[in-house]
């Protein structure tokens, strides 16, 4: 008997989905690496945005990453992406650089009041969503669409330089 009541508790763990890491767990863990000394750039996303997608071409975020080896990337997939985030990135060339982190909010929720409307403290209202930080401090923010690289290129250089 004991057996077969251990035999079910097994099956019945195996069994069961696993959980997502809970949201305050996924934001506090995104914070202590933003909160780097170092400049760091959170780019939301979802791969059903055609914004998102608008971003790719010509290898634009392959090509910025690669061209900024210093800065940390972090790519949070939210608002009802594809399961398999990575896959759907890594035909855009991205996935295999050092300074890039794939990351999906454990909230994919895009509808109604349980979609995520804000993350490290900050208004989530579209995608993509661009935000760099440096001393854990949001320095620049591109809250309303497709991210122009020249502009981005020119926040990182004055995040570097700034005193603020």
């Amino acid at each position: 008997m004991k057996k077969l009541f251990f035999a079910f508790v097994l099956v019945s763990w195996l069994a069961m989905p696993l959980q997502a890491e809970p949201v305050e767990e996924f934001e506090q863990r995104l914070f202590r690496e933003v909160s780097s000394k170092e400049i760091t750039v959170v780019h939301l996303w979802a791969s059903w945005c055609i914004n998102c997608v608008n971003e790719h071409k010509d290898d634009g975020w392959k090509n910025f990453i690669e061209a900024n080896p210093d800065i940390m990337f972090y790519f949070v997939s939210v608002w009802g992406s594809a399961e398999d985030d990575a896959a759907h990135l890594a035909r855009h060339g991205l996935g295999d650089q050092p300074n890039l982190r794939i990351l999906r909010h454990p909230n994919q929720n895009r509808r109604g009041d349980q979609r995520v409307k804000e993350l490290l403290g900050l208004p989530v209202t579209w995608m993509p969503t661009t935000w760099v930080f440096r001393d854990s401090r949001m320095r620049y923010a591109i809250n309303y669409g497709e991210v122009r690289f020249d502009m981005l290129d020119q926040m990182l250089k004055d995040s570097v330089k700034g005193q603020w």
